[in-house]
């Protein structure tokens, strides 16, 4: 697990000499400049302290933990992430600091589907409301007729 910023002008994605490959495929990554839509400006922001609380709830996991610079769903934040190399991406929004258990549920849930789906009646709670974006991997992609 790797607690590293991921450059934005990257397409995010570790080379695959890179340290940050999960064994278990999945990486969460975890908005870290998000703030609280209601409360005061703080510092850390909210973003950054669930991202150290996510790395620290995957500690002993083959979970692969990142943090970005922000993943622009400013107005749902605080915001996560879910990737898997051949599978659909999740972007989840409308969490809290006290989330990272639920991240890191959610990410065995993803490593252990068959089909790379993350099944909305499994997720945990903080998961269920805040569903974004799922977004395809290219071998899920159609041509056009």
């Amino acid at each position: 697990m790797t607690d590293s910023l991921v450059d934005p002008e990257s397409s995010g994605e570790p080379a695959d000499d890179e340290p940050g490959r999960a064994e278990s495929g999945v990486t969460i990554v975890v908005c870290n400049s998000c703030r609280s839509r209601t409360g005061p400006e703080t510092e850390p922001r909210p973003g950054s302290l669930l991202a150290r609380a996510t790395a620290k709830a995957a500690a002993d996991t083959d979970i692969d933990v990142r943090q970005v610079a922000c993943l622009g769903n400013c107005n749902r934040g605080l915001s996560v992430a879910f990737l898997r190399t051949g599978c659909w991406s999740y972007v989840f929004g409308e969490l809290d600091t006290h989330c990272a258990d639920d991240l890191v549920v959610a990410a065995k849930l993803f490593a252990q589907s068959q089909d790379g789906f993350m099944p909305f009646w499994k997720r945990p709670q903080s998961l269920k409301g805040g569903l974004i974006a799922r977004i395809p991997s290219f071998e899920s992609l159609k041509d056009l007729p």
